[in-house]
């Protein structure tokens, strides 16, 4: 079996974040299609939570190096604060200092027959971009999101650094994939002579999560309709403002019942900005800001909720939050307010979700919340194509890479130099 080094951040024990769901999704189910991982990932001394729990999700087959890294704001500031550099292009580039001299060795013991990095830790695609360069291997820069563009990072030092990895990235690596077609078209333009190296590899949803959740739901909150949002709040990008005086309007106007509504927010990370807004608009009857609770937990609330909510500003019309391919598989209506042709609108349509609105429009989104709230009751799943579902599953996903992965293995022989 011909074997990957996949360079992640996000791994277990990383508590609080979904961004590890890719990484450890294609770890279980490459071997399927002829390839099995190894993984290099950071000390869990750099991660802010873990949760010894999510170690058992690894498979016993899959080796984990965790190389020296610190996060600069937790263990090299001093009152609060430390020097720009050591934290450009993020706080982990302590991680690369360990992660070379480590991802070195496991090329020389395990030989592998290519790298894969992933963002979004900018200096993952660094330690990629060295152990790509001193061993000759192909390499394959998993984006999942543009890196700079307009207005981010918002540090005009920080968006500098990270152009900077991103023109190593299109100068030493094999293939770069994305994970909708919006972020690669923008990159093809950028980089027009990488532009055939460019690939789409979708996030998805992981069907053995789900299998345990076959029997019919309770209900969230009896009798009131339940509208979740699942996952993190940002104020910048995913700000429900515009939403809250959407419902505000309709309960003034009398066109919605405020006892019908409950609006819960799982796992928001910024509940401080999402209870300043409930506050503001006067719904601390309606919005529910609940904590983070298990993967297993998480996925039978959305199985469970009346309907799934899904928050994308138009500045981020080329990306697709990964809740989203959960949602689908969960067959909930989903309330979608996101930019009109971005991809996120396009893919909750091509799953039959029709409802959807503006995010930053509360006029938009008052007609098609109430529509929503009319309509779904008697929805039970608005796609009945189990194929079209299907085809976002990680197992699908982690075919579409070992096909990748083959291709660039018979057009890109490794090589063996003398740094190793």
């Amino acid at each position: 079996m011909k074997r990957v080094l996949m360079i992640a951040y996000h791994f277990p024990p990383l508590a609080g974040s979904s961004g590890m769901q890719r990484t450890l999704r294609f770890c279980q189910d490459l071997p399927a299609f002829g390839w099995q991982a190894s993984v290099l990932s950071a000390h869990p001394r750099a991660y802010e939570a873990t949760s010894v729990d999510l170690l058992q999700d690894i498979p016993a087959s899959v080796a984990v190096t965790r190389a020296f890294a610190l996060d600069a704001r937790r263990h090299l500031s001093v009152a609060n604060r430390y020097p720009g550099f050591i934290a450009r292009p993020d706080r982990w580039l302590s991680w690369l200092l360990g992660a070379v001299p480590a991802g070195l060795r496991i090329i020389r013991q395990q030989k592998p027959s290519v790298i894969w990095s992933t963002y979004p830790i900018p200096t993952a695609h660094l330690i990629g971009y060295w152990l790509a360069r001193l061993s000759g291997l192909p390499w394959v820069a998993d984006f999942r999101d543009p890196m700079a563009h307009v207005g981010y990072p918002a540090d005009p030092a920080t968006w500098q650094s990270y152009l900077q990895v991103e023109q190593k990235v299109f100068a030493q690596a094999s293939c770069m994939v994305f994970t909708t077609p919006g972020a690669a078209q923008l990159y093809r333009a950028r980089y027009p002579a990488r532009a055939t190296r460019i690939q789409v590899i979708e996030n998805g949803f992981d069907e053995a999560s789900f299998a345990p959740l076959a029997a019919p739901p309770q209900p969230l909150n009896p009798g009131q309709f339940t509208l979740l949002h699942s996952g993190i709040v940002y104020p910048e990008w995913r700000s429900p403002q515009a939403l809250f005086v959407a419902v505000r309007q309709l309960i003034d106007g009398g066109q919605l019942d405020v006892n019908a509504l409950r609006m819960r927010f799982r796992a928001s990370e910024h509940t401080d900005f999402l209870a300043q807004l409930v506050a503001t608009h006067g719904l601390a009857d309606v919005v529910q800001l609940l904590p983070p609770v298990g993967y297993q937990a998480a996925l039978a609330e959305m199985c469970a909720a009346d309907g799934l909510l899904v928050l994308q500003s138009d500045d981020c019309n080329d990306q697709i939050p990964a809740k989203v391919y959960e949602y689908i598989r969960a067959q909930r209506p989903v309330l979608g307010l996101c930019g009109t042709g971005s991809d996120t609108a396009n893919v909750l349509a091509r799953a039959g979700m029709h409802h959807l609105a503006p995010l930053a429009s509360s006029q938009q989104i008052a007609p098609v919340l109430r529509s929503f709230l009319i309509a779904t009751p008697a929805e039970v799943s608005s796609n009945p194509n189990a194929s079209f579902v299907e085809s976002f599953s990680r197992r699908a996903k982690a075919e579409e890479l070992a096909t990748l992965l083959d291709q660039i293995t018979q057009a890109q022989p490794a090589r063996t130099t003398t740094a190793l």
